[in-house]
């Protein structure tokens, strides 16, 4: 009978062995990009926002500059003293922020220009009311711009999220134009009334004109201050700026209905709108600081979970690194092991002392030999004989 020969356990290939890593390092590649694309986006973000914060200061410092400025403009045009310690100490305040993060802003050189006209305003006299009018027009000008300028290098104007967007529109833009124009179209007002009958026609246009200057952006701060609030999930926007904004309206109804002509006069009455316009001022700058306050713990609470986001993305990376060396490891072992395996069969296999393979259904020589009948042992021959003589 034949005896099948040992079979002999293939090794495993050196690609059989290198091909789990090489899975585990094709899932490790999408992961890291993965990962790295969104620690990189999230760090966007919160340079974004932290940039953003940079403008808040910056419009800070501009609201307390218009403040004065619009009431400087207010006392040149009616003849009364200007008070120079409001609008100076403003000044150097920008002045003291521009050097700070103005470089950042690129705000600097828009700044001095800003300041240099501002400076020019001090050696004016109240002499010329007229002149006063439009050289603190230009400056205001130029101070709007400047607002303009700070939203659009803080990245402010880009702002994602509706609540903090519609605060800083308000802020920024709505807020600091409405007070400008209100400003203006009281000191309009005043200008009109004392120049010649020739001239009241012209003055009357020129006013309709301001006073839409004033009253549109004025509609469109309630109404971003009202979108901001049912659109943020913060509970305390509403609260806190609600009723400013609520005493605001009503200052701006009052200055839009002593801004019209008297049905019977034909003509604006300058004392009642320049008290309007006081007020509308006053309430402003009420509402002002409250916005930029709002605007600035948003973007706090922003850059918070901005940096929750990043360690969350640092830790998945992290603990799926770990896992996939575990495995890696395990698969290793795996292989040193069935290595090892093969290994030690081959020794076996190749070793003369190893006893020979054979069949389980075939007995062992001495076995069968012991099976055999009595007579099986001996000689044929002889056993035929001996068969014969049995049988005579």
């Amino acid at each position: 009978m034949t005896v099948p020969a040992p079979r002999a356990r293939r090794r495993p290939s050196t690609l059989g062995r290198l091909l789990p890593l090489l899975l585990i390092g094709a899932l490790l590649a999408p992961l890291g990009l993965l990962v790295t694309s969104n620690w990189r986006q999230v760090t966007d973000d919160r340079d974004l926002t932290t940039r953003e914060r940079l403008g808040v200061q910056y419009l800070t410092a501009l609201a307390a500059v218009t403040d004065a400025l619009v009431e400087a403009q207010s006392n040149a045009v009616n003849g009364r003293p200007v008070a120079r310690e409001a609008l100076n100490g403003a000044v150097e305040e920008v002045a003291a922020v521009d050097a700070r993060i103005g470089g950042e802003l690129l705000s600097q050189e828009r700044w001095a220009g800003v300041r240099a006209k501002l400076e020019a305003l001090r050696g004016r006299g109240a002499t010329d009311p007229e002149a006063a009018f439009t050289a603190y027009g230009e400056a205001s000008d130029l101070l709007l711009a400047l607002h303009r300028k700070v939203r659009e290098s803080s990245g402010l104007v880009r702002d994602p999220e509706a609540d903090s967007f519609f605060l800083q529109d308000s802020a920024g833009q709505e807020l600091p134009e409405a007070v400008v124009a209100a400003g203006r179209l009281a000191d309009l007002a005043t200008l009109v009334s004392r120049r010649p009958a020739a001239e009241q026609p012209r003055g009357l246009l020129e006013l309709t004109g301001l006073r839409v200057s004033a009253l549109a952006p004025a509609a469109d701060l309630v109404d971003n201050l009202r979108s901001a609030v049912d659109g943020s999930e913060s509970t305390d926007l509403g609260a806190n700026v609600l009723t400013p904004l609520d005493t605001y309206q009503r200052s701006v109804e009052a200055l839009a209905a002593y801004s019209v002509p008297g049905k019977d006069t034909g003509v604006v009455n300058p004392g009642q709108l320049s008290a309007a316009a006081l007020n509308s001022h006053r309430s402003a700058r009420q509402l002002q600081p409250v916005i930029l306050t709002e605007l600035d713990a948003l973007l706090a609470e922003r850059i918070d979970r901005l940096n929750r986001d990043r360690w969350l993305t640092a830790g998945a990376g992290v603990v799926a690194v770990l896992l996939l060396g575990w495995l890696a490891a395990l698969l290793v072992a795996a292989g040193r092991r069935a290595q090892r395996r093969a290994a030690l069969a081959a020794t076996h296999a190749e070793s003369p002392d190893t006893p020979p393979h054979r069949d389980p259904w075939q007995p062992p020589a001495d076995e069968a030999r012991a099976l055999q009948p009595a007579g099986a042992a001996r000689d044929p021959e002889t056993a035929h004989w001996g068969a014969f003589d049995a049988a005579r």
